[in-house]
């Protein structure tokens, strides 16, 4: 600090007439140091290479070993490059190449994967469609990326109606397709060239779409593979839907490198007891995973005792890595497994990397997301472009080979958020805004803050409140709204949406939940609404987001509040209420109505595991969400265990000890979770 300050009264006297906030708080060393010194990362970058150049180099050198596996299917890294240079021929005939983009709209599945490397060779630029999305905004993106040609599957066809003229359906016309010839195509992209164009929440109501040319995409790749610390071979699961970056990451990085990506179904993906099974099944070497993810599998693993032997890396990315008990004490079982923390917007796709070293015991809470990658750098400036000194917040900057070419028909926004970059000597040379606030660590490496605006993280996915908002204010009956994240209860952040109805109309919570479920995905849903006569303001007129009331899902609850009927029905509701932080639960209540979401659907599901001794799968929470309709399940696992398990009815000692009835279980684990509980009290009526 007191450096910072003696450089600062020096610019003074050097500069007196100089606006106080351009004036240098950094000695010529300190800014050597972060300029330049922390941003060596020069490597040869892959000018001449594209993606598919570099999986049919490892097809060379591998070309019978497994690429990809899924359920009880398999191709070798020949079979996968001959399917996926048929497909090339295919669209390059219908006019795919440098540039062009290419929908592609599949569930998990060979074809997905054969798709999103047939497009590449191809000279084309994929653009993933998520089938789960709601059909309005599945057709503002295929219409805003005017796909020349959609990839799908005959059973997904009814969602793409708007596209009818452009489908190729891979199960269908696979036949038709694989007569054409399987030898590599003679491709003239570039670097520039695109290789993909992926959507994310936009704050003016719309998702917009950031276009990645091949040569970030490659170098990624290359960093990638030259840090690799697993053997040849080893599996990779492919976790991520590939309409989120990472997926590009686990995808290539894997066959670019000789490995074996597996394919999980989206139930068993849904799954994390089936997950972990699968990880150890299959001898899985390599994870990718947000940090809610890797918190799920950590909770089940160490509630069932899992040890994963065969894991050897945790690659976690998406939002602010924390440090849980759970997640500490799964790690800490895993001798042989290193986690490193991974950071990147879409806009840049991965940038930073810190590989988290020692013992377990050691690691801090929130870990730091470390130092730039091969060929990036990173500045952490203050509005006016200056750089901080070091432990001084300031807004996270990238540069590089890595930055996207920008925002798929948004030039404005492009160049707001794209801009010159005031320290390097190439011409043309960019930085990305990224609006993450960070500061410098003394050994250079670099702590994530938070946002700057109104975007955010939950449980990895990107969201911008914006969006929302704008989609809120499109319901017929909506006057105002604002929406912003709580965390009211530590680690349990919750998007709540604050409505001010119009006086002739008032909107209901069921219609807004309604109208949402159209329009947005599932994870961008609120899971509270607070209904307000006006939005609090501050003195400047906006809205006063600090003044907002804390939610209170009970008000929701009351008018349809219907108690249990059965002592299944009144343990579930008891579960419930405590997973879900309220005071009573009806049977009628949906789940994820009332503030749930996966992480919370994880621990219901294993309390309802542990307290009635049944093989619940999580899926059956989002099939059966509130305790009516989930109690009939339950007590159908219930007889299917006593029949499984019953053993036949022998003479007792008559000293032995007597094992508790089931109305005596029921009675000791309702005061287990609810001490003193009304619940227990018997009514007796005396008669005179």
């Amino acid at each position: 600090m007191q450096e910072q300050f003696t450089v600062f009264l020096q610019g003074i006297l050097t500069e007196p007439d100089q606006c106080i906030a351009y004036l240098p708080l950094l000695s010529e060393q300190q800014r050597r140091e972060i300029l330049l010194e922390w941003n060596d990362t020069q490597v040869d970058d892959p000018q001449d290479k594209c993606i598919h150049q570099l999986f049919e180099s490892q097809v060379d050198l591998t070309p019978d070993a497994v690429a990809v596996v899924f359920e009880n299917q398999q191709l070798t890294y020949s079979q996968l490059n001959c399917q996926a240079n048929q497909l090339a021929h295919y669209l390059r005939s219908h006019g795919v190449g440098a540039d062009v983009l290419v929908g592609i709209c599949v569930e998990r599945s060979l074809e997905m994967v054969v798709g999103l490397l047939g497009i590449l060779k191809a000279g084309g630029a994929y653009v993933p469609i998520d089938p789960e999305y709601p059909q309005e905004r599945l057709t503002f993106m295929l219409e805003d990326a005017q796909v020349s040609v959609l990839l799908s599957q005959q059973k997904l066809v009814e969602k793409l109606q708007t596209h009818q003229e452009n489908i190729v359906c891979l199960d269908t016309a696979w036949q038709l397709i694989s007569q054409l010839s399987p030898e590599n195509l003679i491709s003239e992209v570039q670097g520039h060239n695109l290789g993909y164009v992926i959507y994310t929440s936009g704050s003016t109501g719309q998702p917009k779409g950031v276009a990645m040319n091949q040569l970030a995409l490659c170098n990624l790749l290359l960093w990638q593979r030259q840090n690799v610390t697993i053997s040849s071979g080893a599996k990779t699961l492919q976790f991520a839907p590939i309409s989120f970056d990472v997926s590009f990451q686990e995808i290539f990085s894997t066959w670019c490198s000789g490995g074996t990506l597996l394919l999980i179904g989206e139930q068993l993906r849904r799954e994390p007891l089936a997950v972990l099974g699968l990880l150890q099944e299959q001898a899985v070497e390599r994870l990718f995973l947000p940090f809610v993810g890797l918190q799920q599998l950590a909770e089940v693993a160490i509630e069932r005792e899992l040890v994963i032997s065969n894991l050897r890396q945790i690659i976690t990315a998406g939002e602010q890595l924390q440090i849980t008990p759970a997640i500490s004490q799964w790690l800490s079982q895993l001798t042989d497994c290193t986690l490193h923390n991974h950071y990147g917007p879409s806009e840049s796709h991965v940038v930073t990397s810190f590989t988290l070293t020692n013992s377990v015991e050691t690691w801090p809470l929130l870990p730091p997301i470390g130092r730039p990658i091969a060929n990036t750098q990173l500045y952490i400036l203050d509005e006016n472009l200056q750089p901080v000194p070091v432990g001084v917040p300031g807004e996270l900057h990238i540069g590089g080979v890595g930055l996207a070419r920008g925002y798929l028909n948004r030039p404005e926004l492009t160049q707001e958020k794209f801009i010159a970059n005031p320290f390097s000597t190439y011409p043309n040379s960019r930085l990305y805004k990224t609006g993450d606030l960070a500061r410098y660590l003394p050994d250079g490496n670099i702590e994530y803050l938070g946002r700057s605006d109104n975007q955010v993280k939950i449980r990895g996915f990107r969201i911008e409140l914006g969006e929302i908002e704008t989609v809120l204010s499109q319901y017929p009956h909506v006057q105002a709204s604002c929406v912003i994240v709580r965390e009211d209860i530590p680690g349990d952040k919750r998007l709540v949406a604050y409505i001010v109805s119009q006086k002739e109309q008032r909107a209901t919570v069921s219609e807004l939940r309604s109208f949402l479920t159209q329009k947005l995905p599932e994870y961008m849903g609120p899971q509270a609404f607070v209904i307000l006569d006006s939005l609090p303001l501050t003195p400047n007129g906006k809205v006063d987001r600090r003044a907002l009331p804390i939610p209170d899902l009970h008000a929701e609850l009351t008018d349809q509040y219907v108690a249990p009927r059965t002592p299944t029905e009144e343990i579930l509701s008891l579960i419930w209420a405590q997973v879900l932080k309220l005071e009573q639960v009806g049977i009628h209540d949906n789940f994820f109505t009332f503030g749930g979401h996966s992480l919370l659907a994880t621990q219901l599901v294993s309390r309802i595991r542990t307290s009635f001794k049944v093989e619940l799968p999580l899926r059956s929470l989002f099939a059966a969400p509130t305790v009516a309709q989930l109690s009939p399940h339950i007590q159908r696992l219930q007889q299917q265990e006593l029949e499984l398990t019953s053993p036949p009815i022998l003479p007792r000692d008559e000293n032995a000890e007597l094992p508790l009835s089931y109305a005596q279980q029921r009675l000791w684990f309702l005061d287990q979770l609810q001490p003193n509980s009304s619940l227990l009290i018997l009514k007796v009526y005396l008669l005179p």
